[in-house]
């Protein structure tokens, strides 16, 4: 990918009918910036179409999955209603509407910090397998901002409706044990089997009948649970989404910024 290394990257290396994507921002213990939001669309959007491949693994690079966004680029677009709808609708959920996409079957490799943006990836995964000592959370209520619409959905299905109101609510941070028992994770490894693990899961699913996996994801797709009322559904999410970012300027939204930027703790 040609993303300088200062602004991250979505780094892909292809073993046989497996591709191992990474991740790669280490320095912000892969905190997602616009540009790997962009370059992770590409590549999900692209994966299946690639003859051979059977399987994806998503991981991080240097011991985290994604600590969330990359809040040192927040103060040039946050601030104003329509760069905040634009970043949210088309880079963030273009990126993650690519992985739920992707007729490949998907296997999160999680270690370290799986926070907000890492959180929201992980949904998006078909098989979850977590290092022992991974956190997961979503403290964004810290920063001064809700999670989008479509992002909190997704959060809310993957992990329950429990769970997500505690992880944003309460920006609470819970431990692998406790996700699994949750229902969020598949297993609970070591912290040192957890890419032999991933690469064990993945290897698995790419002995196994291809075009039946590409089915099963259909399959299990179509069966999501959905609204009495699909349309009206569709509709008040739509409401939701126009009106989500108005926050934009508020005082709150700009003092959790802020203050993260300048370490210190916020004054709301």
């Amino acid at each position: 990918m040609g993303t300088p290394r200062g602004m991250g990257r979505v780094d892909c290396e292809v073993q046989g009918a497996i591709a191992l994507v990474s991740l790669s921002h280490p320095a912000k213990f892969n905190a997602m910036s616009r540009a790997m939001w962009r370059e992770l669309r590409a590549l999900f959007e692209d994966l299946p179409a690639r003859p051979g491949l059977r399987c994806v693994i998503l991981g991080g690079e240097g011991g985290h999955f994604c600590a969330g966004g990359d809040i040192a680029e927040y103060p040039a677009f946050r601030f104003d209603p329509a760069g905040l709808r634009d970043f949210h609708e088309s880079e963030v959920w273009g990126g993650l509407e690519a992985l739920l996409r992707c007729e490949l079957p998907i296997v999160a490799r999680i270690e370290g910090h799986c926070m907000g943006a890492g959180l929201e990836l992980a949904s998006c995964c078909d098989i979850r397998i977590a290092a022992a000592s991974a956190r997961f959370g979503a403290p964004i209520a810290r920063l001064g901002f809700p999670m989008a619409p479509r992002e909190a959905q997704l959060v809310a299905r993957a992990a329950g409706q429990a769970t997500a109101r505690e992880l944003l609510l309460e920006a609470a941070v819970l431990d692998a044990p406790e996700m699994k028992a949750r229902g969020f994770l598949n297993r609970v490894v070591p912290d040192a089997e957890a890419a032999a693990q991933a690469l064990a899961s993945a290897r698995r699913i790419a002995a196994l009948a291809p075009q039946a996996a590409r089915l099963n994801k259909r399959t299990l797709r179509a069966l999501e649970p959905v609204p009495a009322a699909p349309a009206q559904a569709e509709a008040a999410l739509q409401a939701l989404v126009d009106q989500a970012y108005d926050y934009a300027d508020s005082a709150e939204h700009r003092e959790g910024i802020t203050a993260f930027l300048a370490k210190r703790p916020p004054v709301f």
